[in-house]
């Protein structure tokens, strides 16, 4: 699905216009992407955004085989609620 699918869709099930489903979608993908470290953003229904460290580490390069360091590096996380999984499961 694309974001103006997703815009329509918001549109239509909220009674927004398009132009405030967009201003509403860009405002939370704004809020996930200035996440601090340690924050969580958690909606109901959906799920939970967080934020966490991952610790340097020693991979390999799969075409020689040679070692090298992986530095250290911020990753969002996403935590799928009960509901969101259960629904999952049943289709």
């Amino acid at each position: 699905m694309t974001q103006a699918n997703l815009v329509k869709k918001i549109s239509a099930i909220s009674g927004l216009s398009q132009v405030d489903a967009k201003k509403a979608l860009d405002g939370l993908v704004e809020v996930i992407e200035n996440v601090e470290l340690g924050d969580v953003v958690a909606i109901a229904g959906l799920g939970k955004f967080k934020l966490k460290e991952r610790a340097a580490r020693t991979g390999r390069n799969p075409l020689t085989g040679d070692a090298l360091e992986i530095p250290a590096c911020e990753v969002l996380k996403f935590k799928m609620s009960p509901t969101l999984q259960k629904s999952f499961k049943e289709v």
